[in-house]
């Protein structure tokens, strides 16, 4: 089991990490938050124990867009009697939390424990769909069987980039409903970011394009002066 430390104390991942491997884990460090979203994504760990103040992106930022694209379980390094923060994490999709300082028994009994939880609750599929597209979360993909003239009916598995899996995702998650593009914005990026709303139209058209292989039909819908929706 590979676990990702995002942590800028040195004091205590110098303490965390040798304990955790005494104990057979692998480990890998992060010490900014921007550090910490991209080993996510390289590393794939098993599970992610998170301080929440950090250089560069805050713990809280960090969870937001790391739950918007896996349910990887994590933990919520807190300051003691910060009771917001607590709270705010478990909004934000956190699956524990254990207060600073603690003691290394306790926080591999709250390892050990979200393990087992986790592996009684790991869902039988990871995947949503609208139509005859299947969206694989967690190979961050879309699958669909051609259609029309001359198409052989296999289904065929396409890798999406970042962007493009977090958009189509958040539109299946909102069937039928508008997104705007600076809706879009705030969940994919942060409400802390600049990205020009026309990046937006550019991303649609790379999953149009990409959906268009398969089918004639119109999934991703504009809707003039509103913004995006599918269904």
């Amino acid at each position: 089991m590979k676990i990702l430390i995002v942590e800028d104390d040195k004091g205590i991942s110098d303490f965390i990490v040798p304990e955790l491997e005494h104990e057979g884990y692998t480990t890998c460090l992060a010490e900014t938050g921007r550090k910490g979203l991209e080993m996510f994504e390289s590393e794939k760990p098993d599970l992610i124990l998170l301080d929440i103040m950090l250089p560069e992106l805050n713990g809280l930022e960090v969870l937001r867009r790391i739950r918007a694209v896996s349910t990887v379980p994590i933990i919520l390094e807190t300051a003691r009697g910060e009771t917001i923060d607590k709270i705010n994490g478990l909004n934000l999709g956190a699956d524990d939390y254990i207060p600073k300082p603690f003691e290394i028994e306790e926080l591999l009994a709250r390892i050990n424990a979200l393990f087992r939880r986790v592996s009684f609750t790991k869902p039988q599929t990871s995947a949503l769909n609208y139509k005859d597209l299947v969206l694989n979360v967690d190979r961050m993909s879309f699958s669909m069987k051609g259609s029309g003239a001359g198409a052989d009916n296999t289904e065929t598995e396409v890798p999406l980039s970042k962007t493009e899996f977090m958009l189509l995702k958040l539109l299946v998650e909102n069937l039928g409903k508008v997104l705007s593009r600076s809706n879009i914005i705030d969940e994919i990026w942060g409400k802390d970011h600049f990205i020009d709303e026309n990046t937006i139209d550019v991303y649609v058209g790379y999953l149009r394009q990409k959906i268009s292989e398969f089918s004639k039909e119109e999934y991703i819908k504009t809707v003039r002066g509103a913004g995006y929706m599918m269904g």
